[in-house]
């Protein structure tokens, strides 16, 4: 019975620590977002095909979790806030809309080997994300070839727009926008290099 009394407090520290251990290892749930989708526009009689390569993104935003810059040089990556599928495809696919938007003449596909006609678009991706400013920036670089794969033109692009409240969900709505804007440079360049 005197063994029993010692071993008591012992054993309810043991059992405390389990059930602490347990409370620890319950993973909270994580929230998934999609940027804000954009409805592409179909020409009915396209005067030049644009076809969009495989986007790039820099290293850092080639993953699940939304990234925050917290000051000049730190960076975060959300744990409980990640996109719903992978940001260069939900990119491409937006890019291509809002491309298909603003160049309404034009024939906006997905790069594939059968384009021989068609002009070639690049586009890399140095920063898509949230700044501990309040902006949702994004900006990269693009090149456009011509079918023989001739470099027509090159530029940079950068975008920024404020959030309107605080939150994922403004976050990724304000890095929607930003992104709209990003296209809206990249297609006047493409008029002007062409035209």
């Amino acid at each position: 019975m005197l063994v029993f009394q010692r071993l008591l407090p012992l054993l309810a520290v043991l059992l405390l620590g389990l059930g602490l251990g347990g409370c620890a290892g319950k993973v909270s749930p994580s929230s998934r977002y999609l940027l804000p989708a954009a409805t592409p526009e179909v020409p009915s009689a396209p005067e030049a095909t644009l076809a969009l390569g495989r986007l790039r993104l820099a290293h850092y935003l080639d993953v699940e979790g939304i990234v925050m810059q917290l000051d000049d040089i730190e960076l975060r990556e959300a744990r409980e806030h990640r996109w719903a599928e992978g940001l260069d495809q939900q990119l491409t696919r937006n890019l291509k809309a809002h491309l298909s938007q603003d160049l309404p003449a034009w024939r906006v596909t997905q790069a594939s080997p059968g384009d021989n006609d068609a002009y070639n678009l690049d586009v890399s991706i140095d920063q898509f994300q949230g700044r501990h400013d309040g902006y949702a920036v994004a900006s990269g670089q693009w090149q456009l070839r011509s079918a023989e794969g001739r470099l027509l033109h090159m530029d940079s692009f950068s975008a920024r727009t404020a959030l309107e409240q605080d939150g994922y969900p403004a976050l990724v709505r304000a890095l929607g926008q930003s992104l709209e804007q990003a296209a809206d440079e990249i297609a006047a360049g493409i008029r002007r290099a062409v035209l």
